[in-house]
């Protein structure tokens, strides 16, 4: 579905990945879950572009439920995979580290766990060669995304600030629909590594021109970053 010019959603607010689509190509804001490859053959033939226009995938973190099918395009068609360079084992197949036990509710739990194994949850390859990124790169790709280190869901977390559909890609740095409770609305998302340096990575995106802060988990937010984070923040206090 298309949010705006250049700017397309597949997926839905459980997992959603997000394309940057200008004429020179495409660029892809992480890549769900193995299942959702066909969602993106779907999305480009709605929109007459082929697969070999995507000129790279940028993972806002390495975490499985956002390198799905990176792996299927990299070795298929040579695409480049980035990931913020703490990340690099983790989008390898390096396992997380196991993080504190969250609120859960068994309905929203449930529907986010079905979901994940019908889109193939229990069969993503982990990406065999990646490169890194850090803060502050402008990268050669449809969009020239921008780099912003927010280390706190993971070491190697980034925003991705993309000026010219004025969005910024916040991954699981933050989330607008908590997947084991089904509390919407942004707050701060589960499976953090460091809680407090997630929360603090956030006033990395607060001065941002964008009209769209858009997590990998819940509806996107179409507006401002401080009007998110004043949001984020009151969520936070209510914890």
């Amino acid at each position: 579905m298309q949010l705006s010019p250049g700017l397309h959603r597949i997926g839905n607010d459980l997992i959603a990945v997000h394309l940057i689509v200008t004429d020179e190509g495409i660029t892809l804001i992480d890549a769900g879950l193995a299942g959702h490859y066909s969602d993106l053959r779907r999305e480009l033939t709605a929109i007459g572009r082929p697969l070999s226009d995507i000129r790279g995938i940028v993972l806002t973190h390495g975490d499985t439920d956002h390198t799905g099918f990176a792996e299927r395009l990299r070795k298929e068609l040579g695409i480049p995979v980035y990931v913020g360079a703490a990340d690099a084992a983790r989008a390898q197949g390096e396992k997380p580290p196991a993080t504190p036990t969250e609120k859960r509710r068994l309905g929203p739990m449930l529907r986010f766990f079905a979901y994940a194994i019908g889109k193939g949850g229990f069969r993503m390859p982990a990406v065999e060669e990646v490169v890194p990124v850090e803060d502050g790169d402008v990268l050669p790709l449809p969009g020239a995304p921008v780099i912003i280190g927010m280390p706190g869901h993971s070491p190697g977390s980034v925003a991705i600030h993309v000026p010219s559909v004025r969005a910024v890609f916040v991954g699981d740095e933050l989330t607008t629909r908590n997947v084991l409770t089904g509390a919407t609305g942004p707050q701060p998302a589960p499976f953090t590594d460091d809680q407090a340096g997630s929360s603090a990575s956030l006033d990395r995106i607060a001065s941002l021109d964008v009209d769209w802060v858009i997590p990998g988990h819940g509806a996107p937010w179409h507006g401002d970053a401080p009007s998110l984070i004043a949001a984020y923040r009151e969520a936070e206090r209510r914890r």
